[in-house]
């Protein structure tokens, strides 16, 4: 859907934190009459009236019949579509969109490479978005790693290329807008985010709508992601990434089929995953027509973003990694295996989004670190998981009530012979913090590093 098409209707927005801000100056760059209807929170409500907009009311209760007095409801990443009231306004006629939707339908004929997975996506985006520009190509970073799609509307020199990042809450977007991707690219599927989507099928089925509804011309696909490899896109060209035949990695080496082309241990891309995405990356630019082997050693060159297996230092003999955008305890898996030479205390849990642990506890029994500590709604299940494991076991199991506690049992477990403190709560962080930012920046202010040297992301916009 084309902004001018929200001309004349009964248009609503549902959600003010940045994606809903990024909608309203959209909209309102091209529709400056049209009568708009936000609802938000109390505290939102406030700057949203600061605005001085005659043609904004503020509504702050989302019952399900006002959503459904509006035609089109343009909604928040963050909002879960599948709640009663959005349900019920839907069947009284609304239809839910949101910025990417839009952003979208202004640029139909854009050369996309979408990006999703629950792991990986935001490096694996950006790496992309690096390697890019290292071969002479302007390219935009932008979308769910930090810089919503309708803040670069309209760019005053639009770039060649386009990486975006998309969460699951965004992937139906791509559809809805009518348009097609040039390039799709899905990483893995892991339980994620079950409290915003209902199920975990239901999670599995709006990732891959960006594949399924969004068609795009090349899909690229992790050949080792079980769901993945049994996928069915009649409507795309599909490439393999992890397959012999394509790139994929042996050991630490990068190979291109039979050919082999660089060495990886030194690549600033901390975990084997994160060096297998770099396959998935290069699979991406072959499918733009690219010469993609060339460009491999730029990655040496690439600034790992914050708050993904972030190293911030040594203090007192020990040293401290920021993995706070772990978010699913398989995340909290890949990034023990990052460290598994090193004496580790291991920080997990945060909101309780009903993920299932199991996984992660039987893994424990094989390869344990030092320590490590529970914190979070759902540390006392995580806990309790733990402790019969711990106690047939030699790592050390203790549980704090928030994060400045959990620090303090982390460095007293590692003692005199240091070690490192791991944040890798696999959970989020809703609650205690606004977001993983600010979960990283705290971790990071305990620590006794600056929190605002660790926070920025390299390359975001156009260059």
């Amino acid at each position: 859907m084309r902004i001018s098409q929200l001309d004349g209707r009964a248009v609503a927005l549902w959600g003010w934190g940045r994606e809903g801000r990024a909608a309203y100056h959209a909209i309102r760059s091209r529709l400056p009459e049209l009568a708009l209807t936000l609802f938000c929170s109390h505290d939102e409500a406030a700057d949203a009236r600061a605005l001085g907009d005659a043609r904004l009311a503020i509504e702050t209760a989302a019952t399900a019949e006002r959503l459904g007095a509006f035609e089109i409801i343009v909604k928040s990443p963050g909002i879960s579509p599948y709640r009663a009231e959005a349900l019920a306004a839907v069947e009284q006629g609304a239809r839910f969109l949101g910025g990417t939707a839009l952003w979208f339908g202004e640029h139909g004929d854009a050369r996309t490479v979408c990006v999703t997975g629950t792991k990986g996506k935001s490096t694996t985006t950006s790496l992309l978005a690096h390697l890019l520009r290292a071969g002479g190509h302007r390219t935009a970073l932008a979308g769910n790693i930090g810089l919503p799609l309708l803040e670069v509307l309209d760019p005053p020199q639009p770039p060649e290329f386009w990486a975006i990042e998309l969460s699951s809450y965004q992937t139906g977007d791509v559809g809805a807008s009518g348009a097609r991707p040039e390039v799709a690219v899905a990483l893995n599927l892991y339980p994620e985010h079950l409290d915003w989507h209902g199920s975990q099928a239901r999670y599995v089925e709006d990732k891959l709508r960006l594949l399924t509804e969004g068609k795009p011309r090349i899909a690229v696909l992790n050949a080792n992601d079980a769901v993945l490899a049994g996928l069915k896109l009649p409507d795309s060209e599909i490439h393999w990434f992890g397959h012999a035949a394509g790139w994929h990695l042996r050991g630490d080496a990068l190979w291109r089929g039979d050919r082999e082309i660089m060495d990886t241990a030194s690549l600033p891309l901390p975990g084997r995953h994160n060096r297998g995405n770099l396959c998935a990356v290069l699979t991406a630019i072959e499918a733009l027509g690219i010469d993609a082997a060339p460009l491999a050693p730029h990655a040496a060159s690439f600034k790992p973003l914050p708050n993904r297996l972030q190293p911030l230092g040594t203090r007192d003999g020990i040293a401290y990694v920021n993995d706070s955008i772990s978010t699913t305890p398989h995340a909290s898996l890949a990034a023990l295996d990052c460290y598994s030479d090193r004496r580790i205390a291991l920080l997990v849990g945060g909101h309780d989004r009903g993920i299932d642990w199991q996984a992660f506890a039987d893994a424990m029994r094989r390869r344990a670190p030092v320590a490590i500590v529970t914190m979070g709604e759902n540390g006392p299940r995580i806990h309790a998981l733990l402790a019969p494991i711990a106690a047939q076991s030699d790592f050390r199991l203790s549980a704090a009530k928030d994060l400045a506690e959990a620090m303090a049992q982390a460095r007293a477990a590692l003692g005199e012979a240091g070690g490192t403190v791991l944040l890798s709560p696999g959970a989020p962080s809703f609650g205690p913090y606004r977001d993983y930012v600010a979960r990283g920046r705290h971790f990071a202010e305990l620590a006794g590093f600056d929190p605002d040297a660790i926070v920025a992301i390299d390359g975001l916009g156009i260059a």
